[in-house]
């Protein structure tokens, strides 16, 4: 799949049945190496729609389940929130 096919999709965390985000207005960590996608930076603060400094939600690779038309679908297990 193609970074562009990704772009626009809203994230949802399954768990807490929340919107995060939507891809393109989060950063990714990409391996250098291997070009794939190693974890997605939601910003978690906003601020009249301008990112603030702040914390951001990291949410690996691993933890996506579903890649759908119009949503990634995210399960984090509580006790491997990373909030950074």
């Amino acid at each position: 799949m193609r970074l562009s096919e990704l772009s626009g999709k809203e994230i949802v965390d399954v768990k807490r049945a929340e919107r995060l985000g939507v891809l393109g207005q989060t950063d990714l960590e990409i391996n250098e190496k291997t070009g794939q996608i190693q974890a997605l930076l939601i910003p978690s603060l906003k601020w009249f729609g301008f990112k603030r400094q702040g914390d951001e939600i990291r949410v690996s690779w691993q933890h996506i389940r579903k890649i759908g038309n119009d949503m990634i679908i995210i399960d984090i297990p509580e006790n491997e929130e990373e909030i950074e």
